[in-house]
């Protein structure tokens, strides 16, 4: 503080201040220019360093790289195996430079090439080179040489091209980095150009001071000193508080120019009373133009308010509405422009803006001004210059007058903000109150508009609600007239008429129209005159319900209703039809199964127990007991078939049917079905047509057995006359197709679409004596579908049917084995089963094969002799009696170092292949099966090497 005083008591030391100050911004500037300049240097120093270092690594890497593969080729075209050791010597130095390598990996550029070098290293050392070396040591040279594309070189060439593709790329990044060092160093030296651009300015300043403090005062002295020597009044601008040299000169001016003045008072006085008197005569004239003036404004301004009230009062458009809010606030407001937008949707309207303006103000709704219109919600002005663009033809300096306006809610939220703009006279602030109350009543107008719309909005939701509903919906009021419908409703009754038809019709009206459309027609109408006279709600669910047909469609509707009540005070009733008639349809199918389930259930039954009774009660001959029980052994496996479909069926329909697929030859099990179906029938020659060589497909040999047995069973079922059934195998491209041709009954051709549908029967008297449940051929279906295939039906009534399967074939480069030779040796096997009998039957079947067998019924006795003997193979139950099961014993087993390589079969009644799995288990032997197959799956089980430990189906 002192030292200011100091320097403005003299202007010499004022002049050296200004100098030094220079001297001071000078050096600054100079400074920051070095420091600037360094850090550039140095930051691309750095990193060009990192890219170098990159750069090289890579280098050393696509030799590593390039040393293994010269080291693989050397051992493949010499089998050196120190080539061999070289190529694996590789590994770790790869491994290295790939570990270097992700350190410095930043981009993602670099993680792809460290993800890529990481895949072609352990491609090659870990899984070709084994490869490699095991063509080699097989004496497979030729082959490996023919195989040199399949085992990977064709991924070297992939490789080395995109590491010379990031290697350029890191060039071109050493490149753009010189490029941008070069940049920033030509921004500097701007910098610098700009910084003496400046330098010369403040100097220019300076003078400018220097002039201003000393020589502007000078000249005023001067002048001042010619206007007292011309007896005029002399005004001295210069600050009497300045402590320097012209401080002192000034006061000694002024008291000289008072002395003057003392002397011209009383003249000026009797001058300004005169004036005075004056004034106030044209104050009175003022006054009086004013009062007129503003009688008229009033007036104006209650027509345009008037304007205004009536044009947002008379619409419920909101853009016609708001057209009119702007164009007549510009009116009331005397604004030359203005503009409105909803904050909250896209309408908006404007009066004198420009289409670019308008896009201007929504794009910035959010910023700026607006976000204090919405914090505050009060009416506030801005005065500011105009733009180039506003003034038209005026050249002068010119100023504009914007009013920002919010249009409040009923919940105080601001909905829209208003904008006008005045030229050249501001808006008046005791008005702003008033401009308030005009805001809040367009908001209130407004507040109604959104209210109209979103009434319509629900009105036209809930009608595209209901239209997506797929029953046909019907809203009645307390008098029967249609409030509401939707479209499903509208097709039910095949109209062609729109909704808006309906709505408002007369119960007359409304009910003898349907009533045309339905069967019982009076009886519907009596249950709509019920449904819209109940009152207690309280009455059972089934008095609600009303199931009818139509009349032309045959299609079967359930109506039901539902009474509509608000504060105990019934307005209306809701009708539901619903299109029932696949349900309707289902349900007479399954009541048809029923009676045909019992049927085919009772009838194999029946023989059983008669011909077991024949056995247990009478003394036979040795061929006649044989016979009988051949029947019940051939009853016993229809009685089978027919269960496992039903199971088939169940597990189709929950998703849980599994498939074991294995390269099988289609010619041979259709051989084996056509063999077994022949056998039933005399009156039928069933031949088969092979024209392919190649009838490999990927398939389960049971499942695939199924469908053609199905087939040909009922091609044999519906030829009751017999005939020739033909079975065509033939190839259509990469497709293997069989065709199955009988010439008995054949299908309607109304019920060919629904053929495959489960529990579905042709109705037809001629098919009455048929046996069937309806599911054989939509198992068919699933099973082809299973296996990629297809199947198809053409059949004429009268003359007989032809179905067409598909499946895709497959090739394989080696022969399928045969079945390996079984082991013929004693082994000991541990039978785990509770049902005594099926327990005695697998000890006999097992003891015959020429096993020793050990049977246990409980599993905690049977796990205890397991862990003192192990057996060689475990047959076992899943459900067991008492607190161990066969998952608790398998579970013991596997955890066991000991017992874990024993090989497990399961013999279960169960169903939960899954769960199995999950245990380790590869299949299951479901019962019922032949014993003879589980001794030979045993048998092929301990003949196997390598085989141990595992839980097996038999084959």
């Amino acid at each position: 503080m002192k030292l200011n005083q100091y320097i403005r008591k003299s202007l010499t030391r004022q002049f050296i201040a200004l100098i030094g100050l220079f001297a001071l911004f000078l050096i600054i500037g100079a400074f920051s220019f070095f420091i600037a300049q360094k850090n550039v240097n140095e930051t691309y120093y750095e990193e060009r360093k990192a890219l170098v270092e990159k750069q090289v690594l890579l280098q050393e890497i696509d030799d590593s790289f390039n040393s293994l593969l010269l080291n693989i080729r050397s051992y493949i075209a010499f089998e050196d195996i120190e080539f061999k050791e070289a190529a694996m010597n590789q590994q770790p130095v790869l491994n290295k430079l790939y570990n270097e390598f992700e350190k410095t990996s930043v981009t993602e550029e670099d993680q792809a090439f460290a993800k890529e070098l990481h895949e072609i290293i352990d491609y090659f050392i870990i899984d070709r080179l084994p490869e490699i070396n095991a063509y080699l040591e097989d004496g497979r040279k030729d082959e490996l040489i023919q195989n040199v594309r399949s085992i990977g070189f064709d991924r070297v060439t992939h490789f080395q091209d995109f590491s010379k593709s990031y290697l350029k790329g890191i060039q071109n990044e050493l490149n753009n980095k010189a490029a941008g060092l070069a940049e920033k160093q030509v921004f500097i030296e701007g910098v610098f150009v700009v910084f003496l651009i400046l330098l010369m300015l403040v100097l220019f300043l300076m003078i400018r001071v220097v002039l201003r403090q000393i020589g502007q005062p000078l000249t005023q002295f001067a002048h001042a000193a010619n206007e007292i020597a011309m007896g005029k009044d002399a005004v001295i601008k210069v600050d009497a508080d300045r402590e320097d040299e012209l401080g002192a000169l000034s006061v000694a001016f002024r008291k000289m120019i008072t002395s003057i003045q003392d002397k011209e008072q009383d003249l000026l006085a009797q001058n300004e009373e005169l004036i005075a008197q004056q004034d106030e005569l044209q104050a009175q004239q003022n006054e009086l133009e004013s009062m007129l003036g503003a009688v008229q404004a009033n007036e104006r301004k209650l027509e345009r308010r008037n304007t205004l009230t009536h044009g947002i009062s008379n619409s419920l458009e909101k853009q016609e509405v708001l057209e009119s809010i702007v164009t007549n606030m510009c009116e009331v407001l005397e604004a030359d422009r203005g503009i409105i937008a909803m904050l909250n949707e896209e309408a908006s309207a404007s009066f004198a803006i420009s289409e670019a303006g308008i896009k201007q103000f929504k794009q910035y709704i959010d910023n700026g001004l607006h976000n204090r219109l919405k914090k505050t919600k009060n009416v506030f002005t801005i005065r500011r210059e105009l733009q180039a663009e506003e003034k038209g033809f005026h050249t002068v300096e010119s100023y504009g007058y914007d009013l920002y306006m919010p249009v409040l809610s009923s919940l105080n939220e601001v909905e829209a903000i208003m904008v006008f703009c005045r030229f050249g006279s501001p808006f008046p602030q005791n008005q702003m109150e008033e401009y308030e109350a005009l805001a809040k009543q367009i908001g209130i107008s407004l507040e109604k508009i959104s209210l109209y719309e979103s009434s319509e909005e629900n009105r036209k939701l809930n009608q595209h609600i209901m239209d997506t509903v797929k029953e046909g919906i019907q809203l009645i009021d307390s008098d029967g007239k249609i409030i509401q419908i939707n479209n499903q409703l509208n097709d039910l009754f095949h109209r062609e008429v729109g909704l808006d038809s309906l709505i408002g019709l007369p119960w007359e009206e409304w009910t003898n129209e349907m009533k045309e459309f339905v069967e019982d027609g009076d009886e519907f109408v009596q249950f709509l005159t019920s449904a819209l006279g109940t009152t207690n709600a309280s009455d059972s669910a089934e008095l609600h319900i009303y199931t009818y047909k139509m009349k032309h469609s045959q299609q079967v509707i359930k109506m039901y209703y539902e009474a509509l009540s608000l504060e105990e005070e019934r307005f209306g009733t809701v009708l539901v039809h619903r299109d029932i008639t696949k349900e309707f349809e289902v349900d007479q199918m399954k009541s048809e199964f029923v009676s045909t389930v019992s049927h085919e259930l009772r009838t194999p039954l029946a023989s059983i127990l008669g011909f077991t009774e024949l056995l247990l009660n009478r003394e036979l001959k040795p061929e006649k007991k044989t016979k009988y029980l051949t029947t019940i052994y051939n009853e016993a496996k229809r009685l089978t078939a027919l269960i496992n479909d039903f199971l088939d069926v169940q597990r189709m329909e929950s998703g849980r049917q599994t498939y074991e697929k294995k390269f099988i030859k289609l010619v041979p099990i259709i051989e084996k079905v056509i063999e077994n179906q022949q056998f039933q029938t005399d009156l039928h020659q069933i031949e088969l047509h092979p024209s392919i060589d190649h009838d490999l497909i990927m398939g389960d040999r049971s499942k695939v057995e199924q469908v053609f047995t199905n087939l040909l069973s009922n091609a044999i079922k519906y030829s009751p006359n017999g005939g020739k059934i033909d079975v065509r195998v033939y190839r259509d491209g990469s497709i293997l197709k069989v065709d199955v041709t009988d010439h008995g009954l054949g299908i309607p051709e109304e019920a060919l679409d629904q053929l495959f549908t489960k529990f579905f029967r042709v109705d037809n008297t001629d098919r009455r004596t048929i046996g069937g449940t309806g599911l054989g051929l939509a198992i068919v279906q699933e099973i082809v579908k299973a296996h990629d295939g297809e199947v198809h039906v053409q059949s004429k009534y009268g003359e007989g049917s032809t179905f067409s399967l598909s499946f895709p074939s497959v090739k394989i480069a080696q022969p399928i084995s045969g079945p390996s030779t079984l082991l013929r040796a004693d082994f000991n096997v541990m039978v785990v089963e509770d049902d005594q009998h099926l327990a005695e039957l697998i000890h006999n079947e097992l003891t015959e094969s020429g096993f020793h067998v050990t049977s246990f019924t409980k599993g905690e006795e049977a796990l205890k002799h397991i862990q003192a003997e192990a057996p060689d193979a475990l047959v076992l139950d899943i459900l067991l009696e008492e607190n161990m099961d066969g998952w608790a014993i398998m579970k013991e087993m596997k955890e066991s170092d000991k017992l874990k390589n024993i090989p497990i079969i399961i013999s279960t009644a169960l169903d939960e292949k899954e769960k199995g799995i999950s245990l380790g288990a590869e299949g299951y032997l479901i019962k019922p099966y032949k014993p003879s197959e589980l001794s030979k799956s045993i048998h092929q089980t301990l003949s196997k090497t390598g085989k141990v430990g595992q839980i097996l189906i038999p084959e």
